[in-house]
């Protein structure tokens, strides 16, 4: 039987690429349900081409369109972010590949591990905003958690077999980003586009310049904590600009594993969703005789502050993450709107960190609130 995937922001670049595997294998995976924030139309295309069971539109203000488009078809159609987090519920679903990009994809992740769903995890947000409730959610609902990003899935394919060997360190791969040989001064006038030219990646707006800015390495630090039980001192980062090793671990014989492919996120996709197994991929392969040298650097945290107050924030506990990434994807917004220069984007997470409120043991309800805080704290200092 085909496994049923509800792939929740599928019009985004990971839920794009996740129809791309899809269409490699109609024999052993079926969409049942596509949801998108915004992008009606690219939405409309793919309910189209994918025949799914239901598709939902977070903007509300899109649901005529919707409907219209795909009245002559066998697809239900909802709107409103309630609608994606009762939709994962389905019981036919057998797969949630969370592509949503930020908080967003935090409530629609709890109702899938409520409902006993297979997570494929893309949107590590999840995790930062609340990584010991969705950890704990997880072990209660024995809802298994398979990482789709490049750098987690490379961690998750080393440590097969390896359950019972203790880990010394993760060493968590980066490019660095457009910006890593620039100096501090330099950076003071980088520009929008300079921020959207990842030398290695093709993403998304929001996470090129999390990339940029290396708070995507932070936030993949504290995911990686909670996907593999590793304290944060023992995660470690290293600037790869060739981007050929994607992660990498170290065991107490000092054995280290690493795993190597090209940029193409097709392939963690492709593992996540058939993990155990491996699926043959039409897509260009790995030849090492094209790189002459790979290289590791350390990464310069008085350049890039905002992977320093990743550590700061995993270190303090409680609710700081979520109030470093709620202040993090409102400065990010607003810089990508021309609205902040490039260095006011850390200026306004480490101030909205030192001023909302700390809580060391929150529940849902307080990650709702604090998100609510920090962001609302975050917006006035742009203004």
């Amino acid at each position: 039987m085909r496994k049923q995937l509800a792939i929740l922001g599928s019009t985004g670049s990971i839920g794009t690429q996740t129809l791309d595997v899809v269409a490699e294998h109609p024999d052993l995976f079926e969409v049942y349900t596509l949801t998108a924030n915004n992008n009606v139309e690219r939405l409309i295309e793919q309910a189209k081409r994918f025949n799914p069971d239901s598709v939902v539109i977070a903007n509300e203000a899109h649901y005529p369109r919707l409907q219209e488009a795909l009245k002559e078809l066998p697809i239900k159609v909802y709107a409103s972010d309630e609608a994606i987090a009762q939709i994962v519920e389905a019981a036919p679903i057998d797969i949630v590949v969370t592509a949503m990009v930020g908080y967003a994809g935090l409530k629609p992740t709890i109702r899938a591990i409520e409902a006993h769903k297979t997570i494929a995890l893309a949107n590590k947000e999840t995790l930062v905003v609340a990584g010991d409730l969705i950890k704990q959610l997880a072990l209660d609902n024995r809802a298994p958690i398979i990482p789709v990003d490049s750098e987690h899935s490379a961690i998750f394919q080393c440590l097969v077999g390896e359950w019972d060997n203790p880990i010394d360190k993760i060493i968590l791969t980066a490019s660095g980003g457009p910006f890593r040989e620039l100096s501090a001064e330099e950076m003071k006038h980088v520009t929008k586009n300079d921020a959207l030219k990842h030398p290695k990646w093709n993403m998304g707006h929001k996470i090129t310049i999390d990339s940029a800015t290396l708070m995507n390495k932070g936030f993949e630090m504290i995911e990686a904590k909670w996907l593999f039980d590793v304290a944060p001192k023992d995660i470690e980062i290293a600037v790869h600009p060739q981007s050929i090793v994607h992660s990498m671990v170290q065991f107490k014989d000092g054995t280290v594993k690493a795993q190597l492919g090209v940029q193409d996120m097709r392939m963690p996709i492709r593992y996540a969703l058939s993990y155990p197994a491996r699926l043959e991929s039409p897509n260009s392969k790995l030849t090492l005789e094209q790189y002459a040298q790979l290289t590791f650097e350390r990464p310069d945290m008085e350049r890039f502050p905002l992977l320093r107050y990743a550590f700061d924030a995993v270190a303090e506990g409680g609710n700081m993450p979520c109030i470093m990434n709620a202040a993090n994807e409102i400065a990010v917004a607003a810089f990508l709107n021309d609205a902040i220069d490039y260095p006011s984007i850390a200026r306004i997470v480490a101030e909205t960190m030192a001023h909302v409120e700390f809580i060391a043991s929150p529940g849902y309800e307080e990650y709702v609130h604090t998100n609510q805080l920090a962001r609302d704290y975050a917006a006035r200092l742009i203004q």
